[in-house]
């Protein structure tokens, strides 16, 4: 049950508890639970576990990213975002502008340092994959935004989307909605990614 005007810490015994506005970020970013978890809305969710599919083709993704990056940008694998004073999620891969930022000081990457985030669905999580996250990332202004699904012969499909700054929604990237077998596109830096070899092992 929630507590209204709390203002400490969230600990391993009140964590499942926010206040009624919700848990802060700075209340958050000292708990240490014995699983992976994100601050959605105030609310701790756990992360759920991934296989082997969902972390080959993310380390894949980012190293591919890491290759062709601008200078002064980063690549990440699930990498803390700040979107909001009550929302921080960990995408599956992040490409952010790294200027200027404190190495030994930063514990979240605030949104607008965000060029890029890219979810790989997991079956426990589709719904915040395809949903839910998309949503917070667009409405946080993150420019970019690709979805990866596992298609029914086990190869990569990658849902390439571009936000529209005026609604704060994403659509689907105009030229290139979906990439099957080679992703090319120009945002947010032109790539090439050889899908079909992401699977090679």
């Amino acid at each position: 049950m929630a507590t209204t005007g709390r203002t400490e810490q969230a600990t391993e015994d009140n964590w499942m508890f926010p206040p009624d506005e919700g848990w802060t970020v700075d209340q958050v970013k000292d708990l240490e639970l014995p699983f992976d978890w994100e601050l959605m809305d105030g609310v701790i969710v756990p992360r759920g576990q991934t296989n082997l599919w969902h972390d080959h083709v993310r380390d894949e993704l980012r190293d591919q990213l890491k290759e062709a990056r601008p200078v002064g940008h980063a690549v990440h694998v699930e990498r803390c975002v700040k979107l909001d004073e009550h929302t921080f999620v960990k995408p599956d891969v992040v490409l952010s502008d790294s200027r200027g930022v404190n190495l030994l000081a930063v514990a979240c990457t605030p949104a607008e340092k965000v060029k890029l985030v890219v979810e790989v669905v997991s079956p426990g999580s589709k719904g915040q994959d395809r949903i839910y996250k998309p949503a917070q990332y667009a409405a946080a202004k993150i420019p970019c935004h690709w979805r990866v699904e596992r298609e029914r012969d086990g190869k990569v499909a990658v849902h390439e989307y571009w936000l529209n700054p005026d609604t704060r929604s994403y659509i689907p990237a105009p030229m290139h909605p979906v990439h099957r077998d080679k992703l090319i596109t120009e945002l947010p830096y032109p790539i090439e990614i050889d899908l079909t070899a992401l699977l090679e092992i």
